[in-house]
């Protein structure tokens, strides 16, 4: 009798790795024994030597990478996670995540707007009296400040960390104010002209400068050739409430009557126009899918949005001046010194009050905005900027080819060019951008003119008269008969039209009145 021992836990692990890496191999390989060709033999090994290393990397990621969901805060029996101070969380974290809690204090230059690279690495603020600075937010320090002396509205990053737009004051003529923006890089400076500039934003993809002007003008200049793409106007009035989505690259502008556009830089009309509030919108945020959209009124009150539908999905209490998604969803609230965080843990699209802070007393808060792949939310206020923590906003695994934090100089010099290559036009921005690359069927009308349904019915008779005959023996090839055949294609391609033209008919006579009726009716009319 032979005993059978039980598999070790090394074995375990052993077999479901090679099941996993069968799902990522590209099928059976061929039989390279079977090859003459010697050379085209060892190609093909090393191809699928590589394959096999490759399926068993993506194995062990799946096995062994963390997860990227869980990781919120979680209340002990009764207790709420926004009860929870930043105190408590701080005592209780590793002294690294502990670092990224803290408050920088300027009273002189507030109040401050802020922005973080798409890797979360650097961070620029920029402050209402004319305070720049970026920052390197992994050991905090400040790798280049500016005094430009007049006032700065909003700033934003470029393609990356060495060039930032800034939306600042200049006096360049006597008596004569003019807002424009300057574009910053590390070691020189340009000027591009976008009139009197109250936001900015960047389109990655297409390396796009947008901004909205106090006369309620819309712009776009791509950086690369600094030329202007289009000039817009929105014909709603001066506002400084505009996003972009980054999932489709739409821009949208919230006005003070409340309606909301969104706008692309190819077509001078927008291409949704919806009432979102009955009063001025003050803040909005697009969620990373691009399916989700929040709003905030005067009314007091924060809607939120599925634009596939563009209905409203769950409508939260709370006044709001600034709005910002993280990238596991969670949605960032601030009005006057107070910050809420809303999630949605259930995954159900139900927002519900996650976590609350607030800043010292009198502090008005202008900006919120997490940083990308950390638990980090920055709050640009009027007496500087400060960063608190907030668990599970950021996702956790990062993709080195999309955002890498921990790039070089060399690394980042590839990926500007990689980008820059594949940089898209403007005219890939629409609502639905998985509809790029696929064919419109042809419709024909659905009413045709009695015209064209003539033109086709000529065309199909003079295609049934050409209609070659074939030579038949035996007497079959006559004239006559030949005429027959040809008059027997004709009213077969003539049979559809008319039949169109009966049933058309029929409905024409069912829709109108009888002649009596209708003389009855007119006599009325005329009485």
């Amino acid at each position: 009798m032979v005993m059978k021992s039980n598999p070790t836990t090394d074995e375990v692990i052993s077999e479901e790795m090679d099941m996993t890496k069968k799902k990522y191999l590209r099928g059976e390989g061929a039989d390279l024994k079977a090859l003459k060709d010697k050379k085209l033999q060892g190609q093909l090994a090393v191809k699928e030597d590589l394959y096999g290393k490759s399926a068993a990397a993506a194995a062990k990621a799946e096995k062994w990478l963390m997860p990227s969901e869980g990781g919120y805060l979680e209340g002990d029996g009764i207790e709420k996670t926004w009860r929870i101070k930043q105190d408590a969380i701080a005592s209780e974290v590793d002294i690294l995540s502990s670092r990224k809690q803290f408050d920088i204090v300027l009273p002189d230059f507030g109040p401050y707007t802020l922005e973080f690279t798409p890797s979360g690495r650097y961070m620029t603020a920029a402050g209402r009296k004319g305070h720049i600075a970026i920052v390197d937010m992994q050991n905090m320090n400040a790798i280049k400040e500016l005094q430009v002396r007049e006032t700065v509205r909003d700033v934003v990053f470029l393609h990356n960390e060495q060039f930032f737009a800034a939306a600042q004051k200049k006096f360049r003529f006597v008596n004569l104010n003019i807002w424009h923006v300057t574009v910053w890089t590390v070691g020189s400076l340009s000027y591009m002209e976008h009139g009197a500039v109250l936001k900015l934003q960047f389109l990655r993809n297409h390396f796009l400068l947008a901004s909205i002007n106090k006369f309620g003008q819309l712009r776009y200049q791509d950086v690369t050739i600094g030329q202007m793409v289009s000039n817009l106007r929105t014909g709603l009035g001066r506002t400084d409430v505009m996003q972009v989505n980054s999932f489709n690259g739409v821009l949208a502008v919230g006005h003070s009557g409340g309606t909301l556009s969104m706008w692309k830089p190819t077509s001078a009309a927008p291409l949704v126009k919806m009432l979102c509030h009955p009063g001025p919108v003050t803040a909005l945020a697009f969620h990373p899918n691009g399916h989700l959209m929040a709003t905030a009124g005067m009314e007091r009150k924060i809607k939120i949005w599925d634009l596939r539908k563009f209905e409203i999905l769950q409508t939260l209490p709370g006044h709001c001046k600034a709005l910002d998604f993280s990238q596991k969803g969670l949605l960032a609230t601030a009005t006057g010194s107070f910050v809420q965080v809303f999630g949605d843990l259930s995954g159900s699209q139900n927002y519900s009050r996650y976590m609350t802070h607030s800043v010292a007393k009198g502090y008005q808060v202008k900006k919120v905005a997490f940083r990308p792949y950390e638990d980090v939310l920055g709050i640009g206020h009027s007496m500087g900027w400060s960063s608190i923590l907030i668990p599970g906003s950021g996702e956790p695994n990062f993709d080195s080819w999309v955002a890498n934090p921990f790039e070089t100089s060399k690394q980042r010099r590839e990926k500007e060019v990689h980008s820059l290559l594949d940089k898209l036009p403007p005219e890939t921005i629409m609502l639905d951008p998985t509809k790029i690359g696929s064919v419109r069927p042809a419709r024909k009308k659905e009413n045709p003119t009695k015209e064209e349904i003539e033109a086709e019915m000529e065309a199909a008779i003079e295609a049934a008269k050409n209609i070659p005959m074939k030579k038949k023996t035996k007497g079959r090839s006559k004239p006559s008969k030949i005429a027959k055949k040809k008059q027997e294609a004709v009213e077969k391609a003539k049979k559809p039209f008319l039949e169109q033209h009966t049933k058309k008919r029929k409905l024409t006579d069912e829709t109108q009145l009888p002649k009596s009726l209708e003389r009855f009716v007119r006599k009325k009319a005329v009485a």
